[in-house]
């Protein structure tokens, strides 16, 4: 006889369990503080994830505004403030290292040569000397606006006649040219270009390339044509009307 062998499949249902919902204050409290801030947005969704990329953006950068908190930015910076102009356009000429030998051996500084002009009919040359370039080109400006001519000029803004000045080797003809432009080289174009002129020829008789020896040659030639101290002419300033109605009634 052959056993017959019955096996019983037994079915296990698995239920889920649900987690109760915490309803008091207290104890969703503590369920917070056990749970960490990063887990607890993640769970919350993506408008929670959302919500803090946004504050940290705020924490970075602030209300400056701008990608990635960057002051002046696109995004609403605050506008920066318009720089002011200055009086006097400057154009530096040469920048030279010079050697003075000491017992001790030799010390090096720079010597800066700067032009200055308001391209109005001023212009003034000066030179400065220091171990810093930034020092040396400030005491070279000061210098510039400290020595400064007043040309005559035609209604063109062109010379009067021609000049010709010699200094040391570098010897200048400066003509006027109608309807030519400004013609010059060498140190001449940026002294007559920031002195206002216009339709004039600048010429170098000399072989020299010496930049500043050029440059002094040319401002010796428009010393020639400039005022003397004391003659030239003061700009008219408008006199605003409440002060010109208050002369008035003075004098009625």
């Amino acid at each position: 006889m052959t056993e017959e062998i019955k096996t019983t499949e037994e079915i296990v249902e698995v239920t889920p369990v649900e987690t109760p919902v915490v309803d008091t204050p207290v104890v969703a409290e503590v369920v917070a503080e056990a749970v960490p801030v990063k887990e607890a947005t993640v769970a919350a969704g993506n408008v929670a994830v959302a919500h803090e990329r946004v504050e940290r953006g705020a924490d970075r950068g602030g209300n400056r505004g701008g990608k990635g908190g960057r002051p002046g930015g696109r995004q609403g910076g605050r506008p920066r403030a318009p720089r002011e102009k200055p009086e006097f356009d400057s154009k530096t000429i040469s920048i030279r290292r010079v050697t003075r030998v000491v017992s001790g051996g030799r010390r090096f500084s720079l010597s800066v040569a700067i032009v200055a002009g308001d391209r109005n009919g001023r212009i003034g040359l000066g030179t400065g000397k220091a171990l810093d370039t930034q020092v040396a080109i400030e005491k070279a400006l000061k210098s510039a606006k400290k020595n400064m001519i007043q040309l005559r000029l035609t209604k063109n803004k062109s010379l009067l006649h021609d000049v010709t000045a010699k200094f040391k080797s570098a010897e200048v003809m400066i003509m006027p040219n109608k309807g030519r432009g400004l013609i010059a080289g060498s140190s001449a174009r940026p002294i007559l270009a920031l002195a206002g002129l216009n339709d004039v020829t600048a010429k170098f008789y000399s072989g020299t390339k010496n930049k500043l020896n050029n440059a002094r040659a040319t401002m010796k030639a428009l010393e020639s044509l400039a005022y003397r101290h004391g003659e030239a002419p003061v700009p008219a300033t408008k006199v605003p009307e409440a002060v010109v109605e208050a002369v008035v009634t003075e004098n009625k």
